[in-house]
């Protein structure tokens, strides 16, 4: 029995009102430790040494949590969101916890891989639940919350890290995460509470373990490549031809399987296609300025990391604003003409940061930032509630989290692409010498590059079907035997 909601109000004193909040400091987990690891590398490298290695703490975060996200999304569309969520908080805090205890940089790698397979199950599933509760006209503004706490975490979380780092222990980067995972639990246990028919299931073990593998392969090769070892190298090779083995059983597989995990449908219809894609641009212009951004300014203009952190922040605070506003445009002018202008917006947003790029100024990157976070407001949340309106609750977990893992999936090949690019002129300019000029130059070919992708997200939008196929033209909260109530 399903638990109509459409006529409530959408903020904190609605019924609603406590799973919001839950949902909120549920996000607030993946959004803090996403910004509180960078300011702490140079404490935690002398600490545990192993300098080469650091930027495994990042990327091994990253594959975990993308290569999980269609796992746990199928397995939501069959046992419920709620059993889904929790278990990658509890992932989480066991994945921080043993960061905190981490006696060498092996040791910690290993664990922000627990750490990333929580938060593989966290940022999806706290979607997936907003599109169950909310109509489509009240989504964009609660998307608009979400996205506040990226918002906040941009600023408090560089902050923390730097405090901790600076005047007690790196260490306390990862216990924080510990009362905030209780916070959240306790929250989600108490006020969020589904109803999911009891019925036999056929987990798709072949079908997630060939998935995992293949992206696991694919995407190392990708970050790896040139960097770790030689793209002509027989480690380079051979995960690309291997990887792309698997991917091939996969699909083979996925066409027999009972219940996929990442049913092939997704992707042969245009809409979801479609957004898949401009989600893939969005990771990618995301990773792009929060990878290059600060550096770029600590390095060209001297600015310290404080300062080039909040140049960078503007980003997410522009993003929630137009999020929350979004809503307003595509229900008088579509989800596909609201995507086109955001993606323009951002297009405009990054032209600055190339024109300007060996004249670096940071009033001139933090107003660009906030143009694209504009631009982004604009993509991102419209183009993922096109995508979950067009399906019923049973697919609306697999559809998010395929749109969540196009996005992930895209910071994982900006990484590896802008990465190539940057190292590819330091080489180029003496060696790997880092000094001003090449920064610079550095910084502008990647600037260069998130502009192409953002005119292929252009592109994308412009596939888009102007109007969703329209299997929930109200987004109804949930069907009859899944109920969400309070």
């Amino acid at each position: 029995m399903s638990t109509s909601t459409n006529t409530l109000d959408v903020g904190f004193r609605s019924e609603r009102g406590p799973i919001l909040i839950a949902l909120m400091v549920t996000n607030g987990l993946v959004a803090i430790d996403s910004t509180i690891l960078a300011t702490s590398v140079h404490s935690i490298v002398k600490d545990l040494g192993n300098f080469s290695q650091f930027p495994w703490l990042f990327s091994i975060y990253l594959l975990a949590q993308a290569v999980s996200v269609p796992v746990y999304a199928k397995l939501s569309d069959t046992v419920g969101r709620k059993p889904i969520i929790l278990i990658g908080i509890g992932l989480f805090l066991v994945g921080s916890i043993l960061c905190g205890f981490a006696w060498s940089m092996p040791a910690l790698i290993i664990f922000r891989v627990v750490q990333g397979l929580g938060a593989g199950a966290v940022q999806p599933m706290a979607i997936t639940i907003v599109g169950d509760i909310y109509s489509v006209a009240e989504r964009a503004k609660v998307q608009g919350y979400l996205a506040s706490v990226w918002a906040i975490s941009s600023v408090v979380g560089p902050t923390l890290g730097g405090v901790f780092s600076q005047f007690l222990t790196w260490r306390l980067i990862f216990f924080v995460n510990v009362p905030l995972c209780i916070v959240a639990v306790v929250l989600l246990v108490r006020v969020f509470h589904e109803k999911i028919e009891k019925t036999k299931h056929k987990v798709d073990y072949l079908g997630a373990t060939l998935l995992t593998a293949a992206l696991s392969l694919l995407i190392l090769a990708v970050l790896e490549g040139g960097q770790a070892w030689a793209w002509d190298s027989l480690q380079s090779i051979g995960s690309f031809v291997v990887g792309g083995i698997l991917l091939v059983g996969f699909t083979i597989a996925e066409r027999y399987a009972a219940e996929p995990v990442l049913p092939l449908w997704v992707l042969s219809r245009r809409l979801l296609l479609t957004t898949a894609l401009i989600s893939l641009g969005v990771g990618a212009i995301l990773i792009g300025l929060t990878s290059y951004v600060p550096t770029y300014l600590e390095t060209s203009l001297g600015a310290t990391p404080v300062v080039s952190g909040l140049a960078l922040a503007v980003l997410t605070i522009g993003w929630p604003i137009a999020a929350s506003q979004s809503g307003r445009f595509y229900l008088r002018i579509g989800f596909r003409n609201t995507v086109l202008i955001g993606t323009a917006i951002a297009v405009i947003g990054t032209l600055p940061l190339v024109i300007f790029s060996q004249t670096p100024n940071i009033g001139i990157v933090a107003a660009s930032c906030f143009v694209i976070g504009l631009g982004m407001g604009l993509v991102a949340v419209p183009s993922l509630i096109a995508a979950q309106v067009s399906v019923e609750w049973n697919q609306r977990g697999v559809v998010t989290g395929t749109n969540l893992f196009a996005r992930s999936i895209g910071s994982a090949l900006g990484v590896a692409i802008f990465g190539a690019i940057a190292n590819a002129i330091f080489l180029s300019r003496g060696g790997g010498e880092t000094n001003v000029g090449t920064v610079e130059l550095a910084s502008g070919s990647v600037f260069i590059s998130v502009a192409v992708a953002a005119v292929a997200t252009v592109a994308a939008a412009f596939a888009m079907p102007r109007t969703p196929p329209p299997a929930q033209a109200q987004g109804n909260p949930a069907p009859e035997g899944a109920a969400v109530g309070i």
